[in-house]
């Protein structure tokens, strides 16, 4: 995978009220890293339920009545493949395809995207730019639509790897063309709603958040951060946030009001929106510089994040960063190579998956870092877990893994 991918369910986005056993999309039901399930510390190391086989891919696991589903290129095809398997035993429930155009990207070929599950479909964007929308109860492709032909827009040197959002019949992707930087497509027919911006895509995944009663839908575009009016496009801010490798892959942070973004060369920036002005920025700290880990928010006023050294040899270090300042208040150096993701608890404790396969909880604690526990649970990996009902199912190279936080 490359490095260069890529009230808290109102206020940090807008998605609907999902029951704990749920994890249906890029992040989280409420797609910000948080979850409403405590995370007990495990003692030895937590049992593995299941394992399965699945092709090519960096998208993430996600996890909707009693189904996970994983998005993958198949073995020696140019297609792009979604499977089911039951959540409690891993059976394989069903599996449907699509042939798509060959792409052979540096760090595998396979989506980077990771689908959304809502109201019986499932959305999924593919790494050539292929949006799909899929029946969730049996694989069936309701409808698709190849977003870099319709728009006349490039591939990016990764591929395309932004997750859909999906939200008021509308499904937001970033597709950088010229006239369509940004579009909606109907959920249920796939037709454009609207297209907005000359933006480049970037790796980015879109959030949706109420600032001061205005809904907007924010963007990470190769250009900036940008909110627009998610029933008509049009457009209310624009930051200018260009990163020099054009590899911004962050998913935007939204907590009380303010809007965090992050790059791999400009650092971090915080802006606090004033509905469908102009946003303020509150600070911006160039060393808080993430390559597509999107930070999570933590006890109030803090956030934990996962900053990256450009050089030779890449490590990135785990901060405990003032929410109010961007002042570091305590880092974990050497916590993985380019990437870890991770899981905010409703009891504070924090989940995180590193790229090396080792998954751990530490304490939610602005103070210091306290690590409760740490295991080996797979390969090699850059996609985000998934916890749902006392299960955290991640995925490697090769496999779909579900293993146990309590028994």
């Amino acid at each position: 995978m490359t490095r260069f991918l890529p009230a808290l369910a109102l206020t940090l986005t807008l998605a609907p009220t999902l029951p704990a056993a749920d994890w249906p999309q890029f992040l989280g039901p409420t797609r910000d890293n948080a979850s409403s399930e405590k995370i007990a510390p495990w003692a030895g190391t937590p049992k593995r339920l299941w394992k399965q086989p699945v092709g090519e891919s960096h998208a993430s696991p996600v996890v909707a009545k009693g189904l996970v589903y994983a998005f993958y290129q198949p073995k020696g095809k140019n297609a792009d493949a979604l499977a089911a398997f039951d959540a409690a035993t891993g059976a394989k429930k069903w599996e449907q395809s699509y042939d798509r155009a060959e792409f052979t990207p540096p760090f595998g070929a396979g989506p980077r995207g990771t689908p959304a599950v809502v109201d019986g479909k499932v959305y999924s964007l593919g790494g050539t730019g292929v949006l799909a929308c899929w029946d969730a109860a049996d694989g069936r492709v309701v409808w698709k639509v190849d977003t870099l032909k319709e728009f006349k827009a490039p591939n990016l040197t990764f591929g395309v790897s932004g997750s859909p959002l999906v939200a008021g019949g509308k499904v937001y992707v970033n597709v950088g063309a010229k006239g369509a930087g940004v579009v909606a497509f109907d959920a249920a027919t796939g037709k454009t709603v609207w297209k907005a911006t000359g933006d480049k895509a970037s790796y980015s995944s879109p959030i949706l958040v109420d600032a001061g009663g205005t809904k907007q839908v924010v963007f990470l575009t190769a250009a900036g951060l940008a909110g627009f009016d998610p029933d008509t496009g049009k457009e209310f801010w624009r930051y200018p946030f260009r990163d020099f490798l054009q590899e911004s892959a962050t998913t935007p942070l939204f907590k009380d009001g303010v809007l965090y973004g992050s790059s791999v060369t400009l650092g971090s920036v915080a802006l606090k929106l004033n509905g469908a002005a102009a946003p303020e920025k509150k600070w911006a700290a160039k060393e808080l510089n993430c390559y597509f880990s999107t930070p999570a928010a933590g006890p109030p006023d803090t956030l934990f994040m996962l900053n990256g050294k450009l050089s030779i040899n890449p490590t990135i270090a785990l901060r405990a960063v003032e929410a109010g300042t961007g002042k570091v208040l305590w880092q974990k150096e050497n916590v993985g190579k380019y990437h870890a993701a991770l899981v905010t608890g409703a009891d504070g404790n924090v989940l995180m998956l590193d790229d090396t396969g080792h998954l751990s909880v530490f304490a939610g604690d602005r103070t210091a870092f306290r690590e409760l526990c740490r295991a080996r649970v797979c390969g090699a990996t850059w996609a985000h877990p998934a916890l749902a009902d006392g299960r955290v199912f991640v995925r490697d190279e090769t496999d779909l893994i579900c293993v146990a936080l309590r028994e």
